[in-house]
């Protein structure tokens, strides 16, 4: 197995050992005893996490600009220097290869992370186009830096943090290494990402943990990530969805519009432009204009007062856990809830709204709104004493853990959590 740049570090303040592999790299699953520590410390002061098992791929050449565009199913040629862009790319039919975040270092130079390996089916598309693809993944190390106080801390070492936009970046320097940081995370907090080279990253590491100090900075792991970026809404690839490269049936395919990316794509298609032929573009056009998606990616409120009954109803505490279910929740609907109407890919407690919630794939039809602003009420299976059991819950748009924070110009505090979880 592979070690990171930032592992030496890493491994001294890991007191668990606890390691699973992403990419051929061991990647810390939790560095605390328990991973609701370090998740409070991303949702109340900050945490940093190392993220540089992404593959990165440098593009460059005169036409980078038109191959990416006409590989992004997301309008990349709006992404200007100085910014990223978060983006999925397709098939010919319209279904997810993998999705990614792009950051634009100048007109023709970008950097593509990924999870999955991409080079050689981006080399393939190359033709000629006057471009390069570089796979720079072993050259950097990536530490995300998550949480309210992120931005504070950092700002001690690189002050141009204090100004950059949602999804912007900027060189810095940090103890005399230049680095690149970027407004980007996976937490749907406030937070930053920090690309640095493999050689400087244990020198940049430990300046980020002197800044930290008496800020409540602390290292998460991927135990921590995967309870945060639920309560965002953020999917992940081989949990949410499967890459289409890899599917046997369509059945395991989805299309941008299914996953939720929907804003992406504009009503109708409108924020595709007019003049870029992507790959999967005209299916994806088909599938707007003829309405035939099969999904609905949502948010699930799961009814607590229900939950909580049909637990003691049988003499049982009420389980309140926040690791995320490892498996698909069925969820049914109809008169006589016997309809298979979709199912929750990921299931847990969330500890800051106080609910179990979830990402879920629903029909269309439950996907939609009243005229109280609320969703449509599905029920959930659960197992109770070894039955199948189910509770009600409530479809939302996600994501159900949004502050204000994340995108606002200046740190603020949590904001206030939705009207529904109030008037419950």
């Amino acid at each position: 197995m592979k070690t990171t740049p930032f592992h030496p570090r890493l491994s001294e303040l890991n007191q668990t050992g606890l390691y699973g592999h992403w990419s051929g790299y061991l990647s810390a699953l939790r560095y605390d005893l328990a991973a609701k520590h370090e998740y409070f410390a991303v949702r109340n002061s900050a945490g940093f996490f190392d993220t540089s098992p992404l593959y990165k791929y440098r593009i460059t050449g005169p036409d980078a600009e038109r191959f990416l565009a006409g590989l992004m199913t997301r309008d990349v040629r709006r992404c200007r220097p100085g910014q990223a862009m978060y983006t999925v790319w397709c098939d010919d039919a319209g279904y997810v290869l993998e999705d990614g975040v792009v950051f634009r270092h100048a007109d023709d130079d970008w950097l593509l992370t990924a999870a999955d390996p991409n080079l050689g089916y981006l080399d393939s598309l190359v033709g000629r186009l006057r471009v390069s693809i570089e796979d720079v993944s072993e050259d950097y190390g990536m530490l995300a830096v998550q949480g309210p106080r992120s931005r504070e801390i950092l700002a001690t070492l690189a002050p141009e943090v204090k100004d950059l936009a949602f999804f912007g970046l900027t060189p810095a320097k940090m103890g005399g290494a230049p680095v690149t940081i970027s407004r980007t995370g996976y937490t749907g907090d406030l937070g930053f990402e920090v690309r640095v080279e493999a050689d400087d990253a244990l020198g940049v590491l430990d300046k980020i943990i002197q800044a930290g100090e008496g800020q409540g900075l602390r290292p998460f792991g991927e135990d921590a990530l995967m309870m945060l970026r639920i309560e965002a809404g953020l999917s992940l690839i081989n949990v949410e969805f499967n890459s289409a490269r890899y599917a046997f049936t369509d059945a395991e395919r989805f299309t941008p519009k299914e996953l939720g990316f929907g804003w992406m794509l504009g009503r109708d298609g409108a924020a595709l432009g007019d003049d870029r032929p992507f790959i999967g573009r005209r299916a994806i056009e088909r599938e707007l204009r003829d309405g035939t998606s099969r999904w609905a990616t949502v948010g699930l409120w799961v009814d607590w007062e229900a939950h909580r009954d049909l637990h003691l109803e049988h003499g049982l505490v009420v389980p309140k856990d926040e690791t995320p279910v490892p498996w698909e929740s069925m969820l049914y609907g109809g008169p006589d809830r016997d309809q298979r109407v979709g199912y929750a890919t990921s299931l847990m407690y969330s500890p800051v709204l106080q609910r179990h919630i979830a990402i879920a794939r629903v029909l269309p039809e439950y996907a939609a709104r009243s005229s109280t602003g609320l969703g449509s009420t599905v029920h959930l299976e659960i197992t109770v004493d070894h039955e199948y059991l189910s509770v009600p819950a409530t479809t939302d748009r996600l994501p159900l853990y949004n502050p204000a924070r994340k995108t606002s110009g200046t740190a603020r505090e949590p904001a206030p959590i939705s009207h529904r979880m109030e008037q419950s």
